[in-house]
């Protein structure tokens, strides 16, 4: 039985898309809202369930070509997801979920795949997968630190005028235009594994914030704080 005043996270579709680990940024928000004394229920979607509509955060994950046009699929004909969005609620799209997000995006043997048209995106096959690091510097306006993660993709995504740049790449291939996803609203989209809120917790805080409708208590972020230095001191030069 789900609790009216608790934050519902939602996690789409873990059977066919979670192939980075990206299960992790549930689990980063649960304990980023639990350590404020913010109650948490999360849900896992399967493929064969109806989205609810009812939660606070949808997230979804990266994944193979067949489960991308699967999950694409099942996401249009359930709706569920885009009354959720359009009623506030706040979701982070990474890699193949990202794509489906869009109007279109590349299948298996680089054909147009239709997506759910949440996201004023479209993507196609690039020459050549993106592998590795990736760093950029975030939109001025969402008062985030730079972001860092990992890429693995063959994903060129174009935006239109409905959405803007979540970021700018210092590092890495991102969208493949010198952007590296995008957001519009409180839907935010990226091609960022790691998982991406923990290597990001700032970018974790702001979903949640979005969520709660609050500004967030500062919490401890030290051992957060150490990933990320690490991690951008491998790859930007010194």
């Amino acid at each position: 039985m789900q609790s009216d005043s608790a934050l519902r996270l939602v996690w789409i579709y873990p059977d066919l898309l979670s192939t980075y680990g990206d299960q992790g940024n549930v689990l980063v928000l649960e304990q980023r809202a639990r350590r404020r004394g913010i109650e948490v229920e999360t849900v896992h979607v399967r493929s064969a369930d109806p989205v609810p509509e009812t939660g606070d955060i949808y997230l979804i994950g990266g994944g193979e070509d067949r489960p991308q046009i699967l999950a694409a699929e099942r996401l249009r004909r359930d709706g569920g997801l885009h009354r959720a969005i359009a009623r506030g609620a706040a979701m982070l799209a990474v890699c193949a979920g990202y794509q489906i997000m869009g109007s279109t995006f590349g299948g298996e043997e680089g054909q147009p795949v239709d997506g759910i048209g949440l996201l004023d995106i479209s993507s196609s096959r690039g020459p050549a997968r993106a592998v590795g690091e990736l760093v950029a510097e975030v939109d001025s306006a969402l008062n985030l630190p730079t972001l860092t993660g990992f890429e693995n993709h063959m994903g060129i995504t174009h935006l239109g005028p409905g959405v803007k740049p979540l970021s700018r790449t210092i590092v890495g291939t991102g969208n493949g235009d010198g952007f590296e996803g995008c957001y519009a609203g409180h839907v935010v989209g990226t091609y960022l594994h790691g998982p991406a809120l923990a290597r990001n917790p700032a970018l974790a805080d702001l979903l949640l914030s979005w969520a709660v409708g609050e500004t967030l208590t500062m919490i401890d972020d030290s051992w957060y704080e150490r990933l990320r230095q690490e991690r951008l001191a491998a790859v930007l030069p010194r």
